[in-house]
């Protein structure tokens, strides 16, 4: 395989060097034949000869959705690690090479010699970051983003579940592994439909916060254009910030007491060690705050904790819907 010079850190140079000193100019881009796949992620459409054979991932979502289609052989790096790894892939992930803890550069997603790129998220693609997935194409190496990041591009007006299945199948025609991908969506239709009867015995409309995050002790919650919004709606509830047309909106702690939830989810972010960013961090904020700690859900320990990687679209978003569903029965919200 040609060795790549993609864009990063090093800004222009680099890239005009990948562009102009690096590919093999007398070497046409493949037209698609009959043994050719094409799809479209966010708006770029993609085409394939062949399977790849050495794939990057941005980050640990990305990893654990191509784990769970059987492909660990096809990985060569990965980055981001976000949370503890969900067990069920952790055999295989301890096998990934972790090229950066936290983002990559440029300069490591070239090292790494990828024929393919995946990532969970738009914002992955930035000139300072790996290259734009624009510079990435015309370096010939293709770049795959999560339809939930893009659905006025990609299957407008489907749920978020059903954009994250669509990436499945996509990516089981990319890697011709089409019956292990249709295999993981049937299994999480069955989750999600599991969840909306138990939405279906909820009383009345409970509201649910979601908590994801703090930085230097401001609070960022689920908006009304992100998964929690649609895993409340499964569950019989509302998502208390769901005027909010944004994914993770900042907000203030008496912003939230204002909203007073019926429920509180709180993501757990341990292993990206920022202040704050675990549960237990997150729990000892609210009891503390002289106006939070009132709420009838913090005094009554209505809280969920979940994976805070769940919250995002992922191949476990499935899983934090399941506790969810079981906390609302636990916490007596269901007839």
């Amino acid at each position: 395989m040609t060795q790549r010079v993609l864009p990063g850190l090093a800004g222009l140079m680099v890239l005009v060097l990948g562009l102009t000193g690096c590919a093999d100019p007398s070497a046409p881009p493949a037209e698609p034949g009959a043994g050719a796949v094409t799809v479209t992620k966010c708006g770029q459409e993609l085409s394939f000869q062949a399977p790849p054979e050495r794939v990057v991932t941005l980050d640990q979502s990305s990893t654990e959705t191509v784990l769970a289609l059987g492909l660990v052989d096809r990985v060569v790096g990965t980055a981001n690690l976000k949370t503890k790894v969900a067990p069920r892939y952790a055999a295989d992930y301890a096998k990934v090479p972790v090229l950066n803890p936290k983002l990559l550069t440029g300069e490591q997603l070239q090292a790494a010699n990828p024929d393919f790129v995946a990532a969970s998220f738009k914002a992955q693609y930035t000139a300072d970051r790996v290259g734009t997935r624009e510079e990435l194409a015309q370096l010939g190496l293709p770049s795959f983003v999560s339809a939930v990041a893009c659905p006025e591009a990609d299957e407008a007006g489907r749920t978020p579940f059903e954009l994250l299945f669509s990436d499945y199948e996509a990516l089981g025609r990319i890697f011709r592994v089409e019956d292990r991908a249709g295999e993981l969506v049937e299994k999480q239709r069955a989750a999600v439909a599991e969840a909306a009867k138990t939405g279906e015995g909820v009383s009345g409309e409970p509201t649910v916060l979601w908590l994801y995050s703090t930085f230097n002790g401001t609070p960022y919650v689920a908006g009304g254009s992100g998964l929690p919004a649609e895993m409340s709606r499964l569950v019989g509830a509302k998502n208390a910030f769901d005027d909010i047309s944004e994914d993770w909106p900042e907000v203030s702690w008496e912003r939230i007491a204002e909203r007073d939830p019926d429920v509180i989810v709180v993501g757990d972010l341990s292993e990206r060690g920022a202040p704050g960013d675990s549960a237990a961090e997150k729990v000892s904020m609210m009891r503390e705050h002289p106006v939070v700690s009132q709420l009838a859900a913090v005094r009554d320990n209505k809280i969920i904790e979940v994976p805070g990687i769940e919250m995002d679209p992922s191949v476990r978003s499935v899983d934090t819907l399941g506790l969810v569903a079981k906390g609302m029965r636990e916490l007596g919200h269901v007839r």
